[in-house]
């Protein structure tokens, strides 16, 4: 496994995990207190901050325990990585949007925010994804 293909995995369990931890924070919260009274700005500070330091601490543990032969990227590495990302940043768009959407309707900021921050993590998790199998398919073909 290329030392690319390590990061991407990290980075897709560090998504989901950080997500989940959020939720475990926020939903206890949402059960006793109405959603305007709910402090989700730093439970989503902390879980975003977490998950940048833990991708990085994954990427330098994953490399401890399992050193990769080649440290940099290839032509087929980078063009998994932006195939991912252009896939991945879609659901950046559609957060974008949602925001928007939800801003006309002057929506409570506690669900503009969640729902940016959703999209977020759903372009990670599509991003990781689409890398992963890209990877497991031996890249793309050439047309």
């Amino acid at each position: 496994m290329s030392y690319e293909e390590k990061g991407v995995w990290s980075f897709l369990a560090i998504a989901i995990i950080g997500y989940g931890v959020y939720l475990g924070l926020l939903l206890p919260r949402l059960v006793v207190a109405p959603i305007g009274d709910v402090d989700y700005v730093w439970p989503m500070v902390w879980t975003i901050g977490g998950a940048i330091v833990a991708g990085i601490v994954a990427r330098i543990l994953v490399e401890i325990v399992a050193p990769s032969e080649r440290m940099g990227a290839d032509a087929r590495d980078r063009e998994i990585e932006r195939t991912g990302d252009r896939v991945g940043n879609s659901f950046i768009v559609i957060g974008a949007i949602a925001a928007l959407v939800l801003c006309w309707f002057s929506v409570d900021w506690f669900w503009i925010a969640n729902a940016i921050y959703l999209c977020f993590v759903l372009s990670a998790i599509l991003s990781s994804v689409t890398k992963l199998v890209a990877y497991r398919r031996g890249g793309f073909q050439e047309w």
